[in-house]
C-alpha cells in the first residue's frame, strides 16, 4: 500500500513490551514483504500466532491449462454459471499464466472458516453483491463495483449479505497474483519521494477504504484457518479466534476501492487504454472503464482504434452499459485478445458511433505481458462463433450513413 495507517491500540515504540491488562505481554507479529524491506505492518495479538496444531492437506489448486499452443480470440460467457461452493471453494479459473490467475465465483454457501493466501495477493472485484471481509486488520465492508486488495498472508473470511428478493445473486471476478508479486496502485501515480498519489492520478488516498473497527476477536475454541500455499490448501487449528489483533500499523493491509471513484482520463482524440489503468503487478495491470464524456475533437472517431498490442493479451469482463464496439456482448462476458492479432471494433459500429458524446460502459481488463491460457471451465462457457463475428463488411453503404443524420447523444 502507498500510505501509512494505524487502527487499535499501539506502543509508543516498536518492539518493546506491551502488556495486556492481566499483565501479559501483547504478541507482536512483524507482518512484512521482501525480506523485510518492502511494504509492512506491526500487529499485536491476544496470543501467539504461531500457536497453531494438526495441519492436513485438503485439495489442490493448480490450474490446468488447455489449448497452450491454440491462438484465437475468445469469448467466455459467464452469466451461465452456476453457484457453487463458498467465496474460495467456489472459485473458477478461467485464463492464466505464471504471473496471473483469473477466476469467477458464484458463491452458494458460507465460509465456515478463516483463509490466508499465502502464494499471492488477491484482487477481487464485486459484480453483485455486499457484505464484510473479517481480516486480522479489523473489518471491511464491500458491496457492488467494489474492487477488494486482499495482500499475500492476510488471514481473512469473506461473508455475504442476505440477497434481498428481486436482487442478483452474489457474483465476483478476481485476479490472483502466481508470481509472488503484489498488487498495487501504478507506480506512474504515485510520488517517489513520498509513495502520495500524485495530481495526475485518476484516484487518491482519500477513495480508499481502509480497515475500520471492530478489530479485535478474543474468543476461545477451535478455528479452521485455511492456508494456500505450495499449490494446496492445508487446513490449521487454532484454539483461539484468529482475528486476535489488538492494534497495528504500517503499510500493508487490505482495502477497498470503488469503481465509480476512477475520474476517468478523456482527451480531444481517442485515449489508449494505459489511461484506464487501475493496478499492477509484475507482468500485468488491471483497468477500469468507466462511464465517461467521449473525445471532443469534431471529427473524433469515439470508439477504440484497430490495434496490435504485440506484447499484451488482452481480458476484458463486461460489467454493465451499452458495447456499441462489440456485438454478441453481455452483462458477465469475457473476451479475450491473444497478442499478435489485430483487434478492434465489430463490423458497422464505427460509423454508428460517429457524434456520440459519452458512453455508459462499464468494464474491467487486465492486460499480460505473457500470452494467457484457458481451462476446461473456460471451453465449457466458450462462443465458438465469435472469432467470425468480424467477418461481416465494416463499411455500411453510403445512404445508410446519410440517413442516420445528426448525432447521437449516447451509445
Amino acid at each position: 500500500m502507498p500510505f501509512y495507517t494505524k487502527l487499535g491500540s499501539l506502543p509508543p515504540k516498536r518492539h518493546i513490551q506491551f502488556r495486556r491488562p492481566d499483565g501479559a505481554l501483547y504478541s507482536e507479529e512483524v507482518f512484512g514483504t521482501e525480506g523485510f524491506v518492502g511494504p509492512t505492518s506491526t500487529l499485536y495479538h491476544m496470543h501467539p500466532p504461531t500457536q497453531v496444531i494438526g495441519w492436513k492437506t485438503l485439495y489442490g489448486t493448480k490450474a490446468e491449462y488447455v489449448e497452450e499452443t491454440v491462438m484465437r480470440m475468445r469469448h467466455a460467457k459467464t452469466a451461465g454459471m452456476k453457484a457453487k461452493g463458498d467465496p474460495v471453494t467456489g472459485r473458477v479459473v478461467l485464463f492464466g499464466n505464471s504471473d496471473v490467475e483469473m477466476f469467477a465465483c458464484v458463491p452458494a454457501e458460507p465460509m465456515k472458516y478463516h483463509f490466508k493466501n499465502a502464494q499471492g495477493d488477491e484482487c477481487l472485484f464485486i459484480h453483485f453483491g455486499s457484505g464484510t471481509l473479517e481480516s486480522t486488520f479489523g473489518t471491511l465492508k464491500f458491496g457492488p463495483r467494489d474492487y477488494v486488495v486482499i495482500p499475500k498472508g492476510t488471514i481473512y473470511k469473506l461473508t455475504f449479505d442476505a440477497t434481498k428478493p428481486g436482487e442478483p445473486e452474489p457474483r465476483f471476478i478476481g485476479f490472483e497474483t502466481a508470481n509472488g508479486s503484489h498488487i498495487a496502485p501504478p507506480r506512474r501515480y504515485l510520488s517517489k519521494q513520498t509513495s502520495q498519489f500524485l495530481e495526475h492520478a485518476p484516484y487518491c488516498e482519500r477513495d480508499l477504504r481502509t480497515p475500520e473497527l471492530p478489530l479485535t476477536l478474543e474468543q476461545k475454541g477451535d478455528f479452521e484457518v485455511r492456508i494456500k500455499a505450495r499449490d494446496c490448501v492445508h487446513a490449521y487449528i487454532y484454539r483461539h479466534h484468529p482475528c486476535d489483533v489488538i492494534g497495528w500499523d504500517g503499510c500493508y493491509y487490505p482495502y477497498c476501492f470503488n469503481i465509480d471513484d476512477f475520474s476517468p482520463i478523456v482527451g480531444k482524440h481517442h485515449m489508449p487504454p494505459p489511461t484506464h489503468q487501475t493496478f499492477e503487478g509484475h507482468n500485468f495491470v488491471i483497468c477500469s472503464f468507466c462511464p465517461r464524456l467521449l473525445d471532443f475533437h469534431p471529427q473524433a472517431i469515439v470508439v477504440p482504434y484497430n490495434h496490435s498490442n504485440l506484447d499484451s493479451d488482452e481480458v476484458l469482463y463486461y460489467v454493465q452499459g451499452n458495447y456499441k464496439a462489440r456485438k454478441g456482448i453481455e452483462v458477465g462476458s469475457i473476451t479475450l485478445h491473444p497478442q499478435g492479432i489485430p483487434h478492434g471494433p465489430h463490423p458497422g459500429t464505427v460509423e454508428k458511433s460517429i457524434g456520440a458524446t459519452r458512453t455508459d460502459e462499464l468494464a474491467v481488463m487486465c492486460d499480460t505481458f505473457r500470452p494467457l491460457f484457458p481451462t476446461k471451465a473456460a471451453l465449457a462457457i466458450d462462443d465458438l462463433a465469435y472469432p467470425k463475428s468480424w467477418e461481416e463488411e465494416h463499411f455500411p453503404a453510403a445512404k445508410a450513413a446519410a440517413d442516420k443524420g445528426g448525432s447521437a447523444d449516447t451509445w
